[in-house]
């Protein structure tokens, strides 16, 4: 039996930014990674993944990008190798190739069984990450057989689909890029989207990211907002890092060649059905794009930046077709593969401490689990909007140390 103060399991970037806040704090902890570190971003990750958000957003505590490409993004490799650098620069304490078996109750503090040792601690912080295992609905199931499902952690490549069109269900930032790359490799691509964020990547000569860090959108927070439950299951921007700049919402995807259609609405004997309900969600994206653009060219004004950057500008309306298709027969060959872009859920499937809804989703008020030392940490909107990019987990970090400082203090005392 081994012993540390506190257990991080994971160590992407929300447990080595964790670990850092930790140390500073002089509070012993180790981290448990089921592989390396950034794991996720080495095994889990299409080919042409790249982060949505500039290199110098990738801002952890006390490091930052040093490279000389400070307006580009990112890819999968490149994040995998900035956190190999982190974890070196802190001394991360990693226990690789670890996978935790379980955590539960022992004493004043918990016991975190792995594959290698056990340990005994007085926290736990859970930094395995959102995005653990794909979700998709359960009429799935009802897939016509030869049709080949993949989620976005399976796909690498448009070579490894079959011959014929493809079904992407989901609108976010995943949708549409894998169904930009696959309609670009030759395969016809049916979009089908539902609720859906669309930003441009340029603004006002500037990328969105800046403006909405500047503006302090990012820095909006959990306990600020009317319903934290439906803001942290809102989807991605419709964005995609690249030196080209490209659109990718709606609009711009129809232009590629792409057909969309409304939300999965379920499958009965071979046919999917979609809603009837496009028009409406682009109608609302609209809406919410031009109120966020509305924020930032407000700031603007009051930071006396206009005579500075071009004017503002407003995008046309998202062309929807007349009259989208409501279902597709999957029977004939038209399409062969579907890739769930449907979103994530965590693994709490070695947790057995009674923190879950009836859902399972956990307990927990801005990272703080309804249990006392046992912490969550890179959840969407967790405590701040910007909480799942690797530039909001280093506050979320300092926040969840200090509470933590504050908690082994007063048992201290």
């Amino acid at each position: 039996m081994k012993y540390a103060t506190t257990v991080i399991i994971g160590a992407g970037q929300a447990g080595l930014a964790m670990s850092r806040q930790l140390s500073n704090r002089s509070i012993d902890h180790v981290l448990i990674e089921r592989g390396e570190v950034a794991n996720s971003w080495r095994t889990e990750r299409w080919d042409s993944l790249r982060l949505l958000t500039p290199n110098w957003q990738s801002r952890l505590p006390d490091y930052r990008y040093a490279g000389d490409d400070r307006d580009g993004y990112m890819t999968a490799n490149e994040v995998a190798s900035y956190l190999d650098g982190y974890a070196d620069f802190c001394g991360a304490p990693v226990e690789t190739h670890t996978r935790v078996l379980s955590v539960r109750p022992d004493g004043c503090g918990y016991r975190v069984a792995t594959t290698k040792d056990d340990w005994r601690c007085v926290n736990v912080v859970m930094a395995a990450g959102a995005c653990r295992i794909p979700t998709r609905p359960r009429c799935a199931e009802g897939m016509p057989k030869g049709i080949l499902q993949l989620s976005p952690l399976d796909y690498k490549r448009p070579e490894q689909l079959p011959s014929g069109g493809v079904l992407v269900v989901g609108g976010g930032a995943t949708g549409v890029q894998l169904a930009r790359e696959i309609q670009l490799s030759g395969r016809q691509v049916t979009l089908s989207v539902g609720e859906h964020l669309r930003a441009p990547r340029i603004y006002r000569g500037k990328d969105i990211e800046l403006w909405s860090d500047l503006a302090g959108l990012l820095d909006e927070r959990y306990d600020e907002v009317d319903d934290i439950n439906r803001a942290r299951r809102t989807p991605s921007p419709q964005l995609i890092g690249g030196p080209t700049h490209n659109a990718v919402d709606i609009s711009a995807l129809k232009a590629l060649g792409v057909e969309v259609v409304g939300r999965f609405a379920g499958i009965h004997d071979g046919r999917v059905r979609f809603s009837g309900g496009l028009a409406n969600f682009c109608t609302l994206a609209d809406l919410k794009m031009n109120r966020m653009l509305d924020a930032i060219d407000e700031w603007i004004t009051e930071a006396s930046l206009d005579g500075d950057v071009p004017a503002p500008q407003r995008f046309a309306s998202t062309h929807v077709p007349e009259a989208p298709r409501l279902e597709a027969d999957l029977t004939r060959g038209a399409i062969n593969s579907v890739i769930w872009a449907t979103g994530y859920r965590p693994d709490y499937s070695w947790l057995q401490v009674p923190v879950l809804d009836r859902r399972g989703r956990l307990r927990h008020d801005g990272g703080v689990v309804e249990a006392a030392g046992l912490y969550v940490m890179g959840l969407p909107f967790m405590r701040r909007r910007k909480s799942l990019q690797i530039d909001g987990v280093g506050v979320d970090a300092r926040d969840l140390a200090d509470h933590m400082a504050a908690r082994l203090h007063r048992a201290a005392a």
